[in-house]
């Protein structure tokens, strides 16, 4: 799927096209902001040659920081870094923003919450973001128990698209316009499921509802102009994941609302948290238009795989030999979510084995939140510098990393710890790439 001479969003929107026109086409968004797993999506992009789909959430980068303590100018220049250092041209990377509006700041009151998701959104334009996920679906403060009704959102969505049309107006000219993904049925962020029932499909009917609101948000913000540029709309397919659970896709079930798409704007659902989905499923969900397919938490779960597997190799190979210190990684990523357990505590019930059990190895994957903390990041370094230095033998990798043991037999694998990661990681990768067609 090479684009030699269409900019990222050219080929988005051609993607998008070919789907309208029944072709089994679709995008995959890499929703992360670990190393690791950039590089591999990196990777990815060029072995496919296709384009790179990057997306930062609102909590995870913004003008403050977020979580991952970037902004959107410093994420912007991070994947750009990644991607000019493998060989992947800057026209090639698409970066976009999930869930990019009041999220972070819910705790405030509305008019607080939207002034500093105006802000990001300027942020994010200026940073060369081009992928704007309209989402003003979750509750401030002063929105009462039952939150924003569909009006009130599509209201505050237009407002935010205002803002990066105005915005754009400041970049160079020559610059490719924005392109905008909205919803009111919008899966927290995340993408974890905490009830055990399977999430209700949303309905055709509300689909149509949703356009006409958003579209008359649009008419009333004067940015009419930009609804033509609406790419895509959030739904629920009827896919989640929790803690241990994963909910299938049933193309039967989501029939009418594959569909319920409108002839204009000629646009396609992006589906939330496809992480986990079987092969199959993923490419079902791009046949029935659900084309642009969101994963995260799959792609580090899939590091935390193969870090856990090569320590194990490590252990194996390295523990009797005199003057080598093991990486303590598994210790210290535990050690780190018991200091600091704001982004797991809420999410894991049950007995103190159930709940140590959840927080490494859950499908929620809220040990992704750690990876940067510097003691982790001591004994990554500690483990890929070990393995390195002293390359374990082959049996070891066919016992712990299979996959990475037949690259390795191949010849396209190196047997480096990093390579050994991504390469894992890329396993999720290339699942979605085959629903894709890429």
């Amino acid at each position: 799927m090479d684009h030699p001479h269409k900019s990222a969003s050219e080929a988005l929107q051609e993607i998008i096209h070919r789907n309208r026109c029944s072709e089994k086409v679709g995008v995959y968004a890499v929703c992360s902001a670990h190393p690791s797993v950039i590089a591999a999506a990196v990777r990815q992009a060029l072995d496919d040659g296709s384009v790179l789909h990057v997306e930062s959430t609102s909590s995870q980068v913004n003008q403050w920081g977020g979580y991952t303590g970037q902004t959107p100018a410093q994420f912007a220049e991070f994947v750009h870094s990644a991607a000019q250092k493998a060989g992947l041209p800057r026209d090639r990377v698409l970066l976009g923003s999930d869930h990019l509006g009041p999220y972070p700041w819910r705790e405030q009151a509305a008019e607080s919450a939207m002034h500093s998701a105006c802000e990001l959104v300027r942020a994010c334009v200026l940073a060369g973001y081009k992928k704007v996920h309209l989402d003003a679906s979750m509750a401030c403060a002063d929105d009462g128990r039952n939150g924003p009704d569909e009006e009130t959102i599509a209201q505050r969505a237009a407002i935010l698209c205002r803002v990066g049309e105005t915005t754009f107006e400041d970049l160079p000219s020559g610059s490719s316009p924005l392109l905008y993904v909205i919803g009111t049925e919008v899966p927290a962020p995340g993408g974890e499921s905490q009830a055990g029932a399977p999430p209700t499909i949303s309905s055709a009917d509300q689909v149509q509802r949703t356009l006409e609101l958003f579209r008359a948000a649009f008419a009333e913000q004067n940015v009419s102009s930009a609804w033509e540029r609406v790419i895509g709309m959030v739904v629920q397919p009827g896919v989640e994941f929790g803690e241990n659970t994963i909910f299938d896709y049933d193309r039967q079930k989501a029939r009418l609302l594959s569909c319920a798409l409108p002839k204009h704007p000629a646009l396609v659902y992006e589906a939330h948290s496809t992480d986990y989905q079987k092969p199959k499923a993923l490419a079902e969900m791009v046949k029935d238009h659900f084309a642009i397919l969101k994963v995260g938490p799959w792609l580090t779960f899939a590091f935390r795989e193969a870090v856990f597997a090569l320590s194990t190799v490590e252990r194996e190979w390295l523990s009797r030999s005199s003057g080598v210190r093991l990486s303590q990684v598994r210790e210290a990523l535990d050690a780190a979510m018991l200091r600091h357990p704001t982004f797991w505590r809420s999410y894991y019930k049950g007995s103190q084995d159930e709940i140590r059990l959840a927080r490494i190895y859950s499908f929620s994957d809220r040990c992704r939140y750690y990876w940067g903390d510097a003691t982790v990041q001591q004994e990554l370094a500690q483990l890929r510098a070990n393995i390195d230095a002293s390359p374990p033998p082959l049996t070891l990798i066919s016992q712990y990393l299979p996959l990475q043991y037949e690259a390795i037999r191949s010849g396209v694998l190196q047997l480096r710890a990093e390579d050994m990661f991504q390469d894992h990681i890329r396993t999720v990768l290339r699942v979605y790439a085959a629903a894709c067609r890429m």
